[in-house]
């Protein structure tokens, strides 16, 4: 059977570390060992509707719109004018309110799997518009730190046009430590309203240059000097217990920087190695279990995969 003519494609999306503390909004890469699988299938019905959604979340919406999976599937219907139309059924693999992007990986995943059901696929610069209407669903907004890795693979710097690729060392690698504990994204988006002081723009204007540079020249000194968030991580911090031993666990391990992944409650580290990414992460974990929580851990290439087909 062609792509042409296939009524049905799995695809798997990774989930992934947004922000990058430094990127607000912008920078992100995957986390290849959580993400979510989707199963769409071609139907005649000009129309897209959930049937299930199974595993770590089922509590979301039915209806599409609503759904970031659906919402991304309609925007691809509308933009291409199809007269045919999709069924989706999820399979969640990444925690709700997690500071994992579970709301971009259901995306991301549905979109991958229409397209292999597409007599003419598109390609990411044409996914990528589509994704960002999927994620505005449960982020108030286009914008595709989440989404953007997820397309494309590797460490990514999504502009609100363009996704482009940052080159990482292969070698690196990041711990994302994950407590058991709900933070929503717009909760943690609530507490940024309020005034910003210049100084604060300028250093962390630095300091997203430096990480850049440092990645593309693979200069540790760089991304160490870099990796320090001024904006955004001062006021989430407090919404997440033991935050700041958590992070100072990182640091006295070795790791270039931490900060928190995405909206939170996740905390991330970049570590030189995968050895050393173990043993920081263990060490995160025992300071998020003095603070009361449970964690789980994932380690994973800076320079993930891009979501994929699984059939």
């Amino acid at each position: 059977m062609t792509d042409a003519t296939r009524h049905e494609a799995r695809a798997f999306s990774p989930g992934s570390v947004g922000n990058v503390g430094v990127g607000f909004d912008l920078l992100g890469h995957g986390i290849a060992d959580v993400g979510d699988i989707a199963t769409v299938r071609r139907i005649e019905a000009p129309t897209v509707r959930i049937a299930a959604i199974r595993g770590t979340v089922t509590a979301l919406p039915l209806e599409a719109e609503r759904n970031t999976a659906g919402a991304a599937l309609v925007a691809l219907r509308e933009a291409l004018a199809l007269p045919f139309g999709f069924e989706i059924e999820l399979d969640k693999g990444i925690p709700l309110g997690s500071g994992m992007g579970g709301s971009a990986s259901s995306c991301v995943a549905a979109l991958v799997a229409a397209n292999a059901l597409l007599d003419a696929p598109l390609d990411i610069a044409a996914l990528y518009p589509l994704a960002l209407t999927g994620e505005s669903v449960a982020s108030g907004g286009r914008t595709g730190d989440n989404v953007g890795p997820m397309l494309a693979g590797g460490l990514v710097l999504a502009t609100p046009t363009r996704l482009i690729p940052v080159a990482v060392p292969p070698a690196w690698r990041a711990v994302v430590v994950h407590p058991h504990t709900v933070l929503e994204t717009r909760q943690a988006r609530a507490v940024l309203q309020g005034h910003y002081g210049l100084p604060d723009f300028v250093a962390q204007s630095a300091h997203l240059a430096q990480v850049l540079l440092g990645c593309e020249r693979g200069d540790a000194a760089l991304v160490r000097a870099g990796l320090s968030d001024v904006l955004v991580e001062p006021r989430r911090a407090p919404l997440i217990p033991g935050f700041h031993a958590v992070k100072r666990a990182a640091l006295d391990g070795g790791a270039l920087g931490a900060s928190i992944s995405g909206a939170g409650p996740s905390v991330f580290a970049w570590c030189e190695d995968a050895a050393s990414a173990a043993t920081i992460g263990a060490a995160m974990r025992i300071a998020f279990a003095r603070a009361g929580l449970e964690s789980d851990m994932h380690i994973t290439p800076i320079a993930c995969p891009a979501a994929r087909r699984l059939d």
